[in-house]
């Protein structure tokens, strides 16, 4: 699957990145909207990784989807 098959599914998967990302709040992910560059930015932010790790933790929830 490609990001753009999930940014258009957004509403179906949020709920499995709000499993994956539990710190990400539902107004946050609404705020991601689909968008692979905001949903990393959030996962910096709240899980202090930078940007080649929220890359990659979001590269491999991706593949196993």
């Amino acid at each position: 699957m490609n990001w753009d098959q999930i940014e258009g599914k957004w509403k179906q998967f949020k709920g499995e990145a709000q499993v994956q990302w539990g710190k990400l709040t539902d107004d946050e992910l609404d705020e991601v909207a689909g968008n692979r560059e905001k949903l990393e930015g959030k996962i910096q932010e709240r899980y202090g990784k930078t940007k080649e790790e929220a890359r990659d933790e979001v590269d491999a929830w991706m593949s196993r989807h």
